[in-house]
């Protein structure tokens, strides 16, 4: 296998050792790395939910979105939960649309409180990115350390302002091909510490 070349002792493979040890030497390496990932650890469970169907909501307080929620249970406490929602989303023309997470500590990933009007939100689709025939798209990641080795539920909520916000469909819906039916989810992914 692997010589040194003098004078610089550079590794190098000889060719018979390509064409006599490469099918065994692969084969062992990729084990090896697959060994070294599962060793490693880096993830140790993965859950998701789909949502296919459709959500709209006139609350001007946040409230949670049927069907747009994930339960993971940590294998230890010192584990995080990487969050993932992926969202398709339209307003009603004249008001925005604001989106966060909740669960474990994932409802602190908003933005800073700044004056007595402002929404503190994880996503926001403002009026005009949405039209409607289309909808605006976004995700938002948040890596949480729930510190608990028990089950931990994440989901994703939604407000408007003002008006309707709408999930997974155009603001117009009607039946026709330039307005579509989309789908959204939420990823819960443990990463070992």
């Amino acid at each position: 296998m692997p010589d040194t070349g003098a004078p610089w002792n550079i590794p190098y493979v000889a060719g018979t050792d390509l064409v006599a040890d490469w099918p065994t030497d692969s084969q062992t390496l990729a084990e090896a790395i697959a060994d070294g990932l599962d060793d490693a650890g880096l993830f140790k469970q993965i859950v998701q939910t789909v949502k296919t169907d459709t959500f709209s909501t006139t609350s001007t307080s946040f409230t949670p979105v049927t069907g747009m929620s994930v339960s993971i249970t940590p294998s230890d406490n010192t584990n995080k939960v990487l969050v993932v929602a992926f969202v398709n989303s339209s307003d009603s023309a004249t008001n925005a649309v604001h989106y966060k997470i909740t669960g474990g500590n994932a409802g602190t990933f908003i933005g800073d409180a700044a004056g007595s009007n402002r929404i503190r939100a994880a996503f926001s689709v403002d009026r005009g990115l949405a039209s409607a025939t289309g909808v605006a798209s976004g995700t938002i990641v948040y890596l949480d350390s729930p510190a608990q080795a028990t089950s931990v539920t994440y989901q994703l909520e939604m407000m408007v302002d003002g008006g309707t916000g709408y999930l997974n469909q155009t603001r117009t819906d009607t039946d026709a091909t330039r307005f579509p039916r989309l789908a959204s989810s939420i990823t819960a992914i443990e990463v070992i510490a």
